[in-house]
């Protein structure tokens, strides 16, 4: 299911793991990064950070998995049946945030690509949290054991959306303006192209065979690989923990 990319099929420069005590982002991305179609992006983002500042303070999240979807021209799209309220956004001028929410209890973020029509977009799997882990944390474990790893605490996209405190509240918001809350910047280092790994993206029940999930390669907090699942009833569908990286995006 994986695989190095070649040097040739992934534009930019590519991150690793960060030293400790080393700064994690360099300067925000700009809107022509993502006005490329979501397949390009999408590896180009791995070692990005998603920053996000609240009255409660700021989390930050280097991201480590992404999967990219092409919008009327994919199946698995959300966009594949053209535009509606919900995916509005995603028609969108490019570097702007599309936020929905899943299975009536999650969130999810992706990232707008491409010129407005396309509904191209990038979504954000799995991260490492690198600012603001205690209040990742609480917002992940509050009234519960926190003895969980912190390499859970984004891994997953549902998972990132919590530690981040993303909700619906910015469907839309424009992570290219440097004074917005939600923020992407670049890496502050590269790693070879070599360690960017690429297969199929997780849980999707159309296009399934398109190998679009990109990820770092050996990084813990990258989610696991699990195929597509018919749901037998709504109710183990909501409950069932693999839906943490479920059809997040169809």
């Amino acid at each position: 299911m994986g695989g190095g990319l070649t040097a040739a099929a992934v534009p930019g420069r590519f991150p690793g793991p960060q030293p400790p005590g080393s700064p994690a982002a360099g300067p925000l991305l700009p809107r022509d990064f993502f006005a490329r179609p979501a397949a390009e992006v999408a590896p180009g983002l791995l070692g990005c950070v998603l920053r996000h500042e609240t009255p409660d303070g700021a989390v930050a999240v280097l991201v480590t998995e992404v999967e990219a979807y092409a919008g009327t021209a994919d199946a698995a799209s959300h966009a594949f049946r053209g535009r509606t309220a919900r995916t509005a956004v995603m028609f969108g001028d490019p570097g702007h945030a599309y936020v929905y929410f899943t299975y009536g209890m999650h969130f999810c973020v992706n990232l707008v690509c491409l010129p407005a029509g396309t509904a191209s977009a990038v979504l954000l799997r799995a991260g490492r949290v690198v600012e603001g882990a205690a209040l990742a944390a609480g917002r992940r474990y509050a009234g519960r054991p926190s003895g969980a790893r912190e390499r859970d605490l984004a891994r997953g996209p549902a998972r990132l959306c919590q530690a981040l405190g993303i909700d619906r509240a910015l469907d839309g918001a424009d992570v290219c303006d440097p004074g917005a809350p939600l923020r992407v910047s670049g890496p502050a280092r590269a790693v070879p192209v070599a360690g960017i790994h690429r297969g199929p993206r997780v849980g999707v029940s159309r296009a399934a065979e398109v190998p679009w999930r990109f990820w770092i390669a050996g990084d813990p907090t990258v989610s696991p690989y699990r195929a597509h699942a018919a749901r037998r009833s709504a109710a183990k569908a909501v409950s069932a923990p693999a839906r943490e990286g479920g059809t997040m995006h169809r």
